[in-house]
């Protein structure tokens, strides 16, 4: 049985993680197997959304701590392969970035340590009801340092430090408040407000959506003036583009465009 399962459906395609008894682990075959999906999807033209789940009872629960132990049998105490092993992750978590797609996150159960930051990395989220999120590794005296990347660009500053330091799960509803998640629904809902939101994306002329999901977090990082002349040339381009024409001249005339793409 496949440790990652892919399911498309239309234009969006949803990737299982398939590994319940180890509550979806990032071991080095998830890891593997992720990245290998993002890699094909970001030169997958006909998906424009992609959703992100777990099977089982969790979502994710971070890192494969049996697995890590186990590399401390290296001759150098495990440095080479924790090294590796955290370079491996982050550079799984930065093709979530720079895929074209939206990623959203669907999440039940926990989301703990490294799967609180898939949930920061995903673009979006949405939980049941009874999920909770923590990035608790300073309770077996490991600090989320990776995690901290993401977490600590979702929600304020005080807020993260708190739960990097306390270790303390958080609901989903505060998660939502926290700007960590986009909604909270029930758990027999999820499934169905999630391939909801996927099917409202993937409706969107997908060179755009590219355009400006690459141009918002490039311009996160620059200073005001710059984000905008940044971005005024990002909107110059995006209007040279032939299915945006027809987009605008669509509307104009109150039809449906015929997007090319």
């Amino acid at each position: 049985m496949a440790i990652l399962e892919r399911n498309d459906t239309g234009a969006v395609a949803t990737l299982t993680m398939n590994a319940p008894d180890r509550l979806n682990a990032l071991s080095d075959e998830m890891l593997a197997a992720l990245q290998s999906e993002f890699d094909s999807l970001c030169d997958d033209s006909a998906i424009r959304a992609v959703i992100l789940r777990g099977k089982g009872k969790a979502f994710c629960a971070g890192h494969d701590l049996k697995q890590m132990t186990a590399g401390r049998q290296a001759e150098d105490g495990g440095k080479a392969y924790f090294q590796g092993l955290f370079a491996r992750c982050t550079q799984m978590m930065l093709s979530i970035r720079s895929l074209p797609q939206p990623v959203i996150a669907q999440v039940h159960g926990i989301a703990t340590a490294a799967g609180c930051q898939l949930v920061a990395t995903c673009d979006l989220a949405v939980a049941a009801e009874g999920t909770r999120f923590g990035v608790n590794g300073v309770n077996i005296g490991l600090f989320c340092s990776t995690p901290m990347v993401a977490l600590s660009r979702n929600i304020s500053r005080k807020r993260a430090f708190e739960m990097l330091t306390t270790g303390d799960f958080i609901s989903a509803e505060t998660a939502a408040e926290l700007g960590l998640i986009n909604r909270v629904v029930p758990e027999m809902l999820l499934e169905h407000e999630t391939v909801s939101l996927a099917d409202q994306l993937a409706a969107k002329l997908g060179s755009a959506v590219k355009i400006g999901k690459q141009a918002f977090y490039k311009q996160l990082e620059m200073p005001l003036e710059q984000a905008y002349d940044y971005t005024g040339d990002v909107m110059a381009q995006n209007m040279l583009h032939r299915d945006t024409e027809e987009g605008i001249s669509a509307f104009i005339e109150k039809r449906p465009p015929n997007w090319h793409q």
